[in-house]
């Protein structure tokens, strides 16, 4: 006959071993859960702590090129004339070129002259916290001839060497004249021409004013290399 007193007792002897087992594995289960939790928050808090601060960089970068768009303000007056709409700067000396030729004629020399000059002078005197590099675009343009000429159609495609050539004769008379932004450090220059299209070009009776150059500075704020 069984007794009663040594069943309960096997039972016993059965049950808190196998409890203890449970207890032990769902205790290594929420250790493992923790440690992966806690890697998962700190792995976020080192992206969060890297996003603010690339925001507080960027944030700092906007503030520096808002600065230095105030400053090129300056530029402004006899020389220069800033274009709102396109975010350029369009060079104020009247530069008329014969039809279909590039050469600067003398006229206007001495103001193309000082007006460089006046670039040069206001992008070495803004002061910034950050190094900033200036990319001066300096575009040549061209005018198309009356409405109806076949030669409009004929000369598309030359015209983008024509005012490309223009550009480039502005450059090179700047650096006979002593002016050469290729020793300043923090200003690339480039040059470039549209021909017969570009954005913001006279329309009408002015399409003669077409025949000039723009001037467009971008300021990169950052390290330099």
């Amino acid at each position: 006959m069984n007794n009663p007193t040594s069943n309960k007792r096997q039972q016993n002897d059965f049950f808190w071993p196998s409890y203890v087992d449970l207890m032990t594995s769902l205790f290594v289960v929420m250790l493992v859960l923790f440690v992966y939790s806690f890697k998962l928050f700190k792995d976020r808090e080192g992206e969060l702590k890297q996003a603010n601060g690339e925001l507080k960089a960027k944030a700092e970068e906007l503030e520096q090129i808002t600065k230095i768009r105030n400053s090129l303000q300056r530029l402004e007056g006899k020389y220069f004339r800033y274009d709102p709409r396109n975010e350029r700067h369009e060079l104020l000396v009247p530069v008329q070129f014969k039809a279909g030729r590039d050469e600067i004629q003398d006229a206007y020399k001495p103001a193309l002259l000082q007006a460089g000059r006046t670039l040069r002078t206001v992008l070495k005197s803004i002061k910034t916290d950050q190094p900033v590099r200036y990319l001066v675009i300096v575009e040549g343009m061209a005018a198309r001839y009356p409405a109806g000429d076949p030669r409009n159609a004929r000369e598309e495609q030359t015209t983008y060497q024509l005012s490309y050539r223009r550009a480039l004769n502005l450059l090179n008379f700047w650096k006979q004249s002593g002016l050469d932004f290729g020793q300043d450090r923090n200003i690339e220059l480039i040059i470039g021409g549209s021909g017969f299209f570009g954005t913001g070009r006279y329309q009408g009776r002015r399409e003669g004013d077409n025949k000039r150059f723009l001037i467009q500075v971008i300021p990169k704020v950052g390290r330099m290399q």
